[in-house]
């Protein structure tokens, strides 16, 4: 899954780049969506990020684009690639990276079965 996200005033730290919290935020979001969208039936929630990679930095006005991908399926979760690029410089390569892992919990909140 792709999705794109416009990095506005309100996203950047106090020198002037986009704020990385803000980032893992919209990583999370992005994971959740295709996560949902590839098991419908599901009820995800987070549990856990790999290995967090900022590689370069973003400026106010840029638009980036997050490439998700399912990394690992296992009994009641599913891991999933998240890489950054700019969708106007692709010549810059990545930007960030991380995986999510996402499990399926029933209404009382534990693990159940995809």
């Amino acid at each position: 899954m792709e999705t794109h996200r416009l990095v506005l005033t309100e996203d950047l730290n106090q020198y002037g780049f986009l704020f990385g919290g803000r980032l893992l935020s919209w990583a999370d979001e992005a994971g959740y969506i295709a996560a949902s969208k590839d098991f419908p039936d599901a009820r995800f929630v987070t549990i856990g990020m790999g290995k967090v990679a900022f590689h370069q930095s973003v400026k106010n006005g840029a638009i980036i684009r997050l490439c998700v991908s399912l990394r690992k399926q296992g009994t009641t979760s599913a891991t999933y690639q998240i890489d950054v690029y700019s969708a106007k410089e692709p010549e810059r390569g990545v930007i960030f990276s991380t995986d999510i892992t996402y499990v399926n919990i029933d209404e009382e909140g534990q693990k159940y079965a995809l």
